[in-house]
């Protein structure tokens, strides 16, 4: 009975991830506002009925896409990040695998960084996932002696409690200045990320290896990297 059971889970898990594979080549296709279990059901040469049993929805399999998209591109900044390294280097290789991976999964990419899908609600589910990047340059920034380049003004209060509660989600001790710091440079990563990948330096900074490479060293000065 067990061997038949991990054998039935084996398939089941198989069956999942070609769901999974189909639904993201769609996605290539027709967005994730055209995403159709149907769809998907149809190339796979499935009844819809089947499909229904592994995903009861079109949202829970976006959900489900969403959350790989974020462990991926987190994985991605991880595996880059080198401890051993000075943290600004690690600064610069985080930025940079973070931007490789969207260019290599650019629909992937704008699932979890483009417009939002009319009608869908992320559930709890994705919110840790999607902090992995942020995660790994939360943890270089509490590796250095930070000197920010511009320390600008005192937080304005509102500004000052969002901050706190991020300093509370990412589970560090660096204080609210340093955490709106980050912020802005996270910002300005998936920017910088989606002007390339939706042309929007189409004219001005197209290629834009240079500008990125820039933007990278800029923001590492920003939040007080040596």
């Amino acid at each position: 009975m067990p061997a038949s059971k991990t054998a039935r889970e084996r398939a089941r898990a198989e069956l999942t991830r070609e769901i999974k594979d189909e639904a993201r080549r769609q996605l290539g296709e027709v967005g994730p506002h055209g995403l159709s279990l149907r769809a998907v059901a149809r190339e796979l040469g499935m009844v819809s009925s089947a499909l229904y049993r592994y995903f009861p929805s079109r949202d829970h399999l976006l959900t489900e896409l969403i959350i790989d998209a974020y462990n991926e591109i987190g994985e991605a900044a991880e595996r880059a990040d080198d401890p051993s390294a000075a943290p600004r280097d690690r600064w610069l290789r985080i930025w940079a695998a973070t931007r490789d991976w969207a260019k290599r999964n650019p629909h992937e990419y704008s699932l979890i960084y483009g417009s939002p899908v009319p009608g869908y609600r992320a559930p709890q589910d994705t919110i840790t996932p999607a902090g992995r990047v942020a995660q790994a340059l939360v943890r270089v920034m509490e590796s250095a002696d930070l000197t920010p380049a511009m320390p600008g003004p005192p937080l304005p209060a509102e500004l000052a409690e969002q901050a706190g509660k991020v300093q509370t989600a990412l589970g560090t001790s660096l204080p609210e200045a340093d955490l709106v710091r980050l912020m802005t440079a996270w910002t300005h990563l998936f920017g910088a990320i989606s002007f390339e990948l939706f042309g929007q330096y189409a004219n001005t900074a197209d290629p834009a290896d240079a500008y990125f490479a820039y933007t990278a060293e800029q923001s590492a000065a920003f939040v007080g990297l040596p």
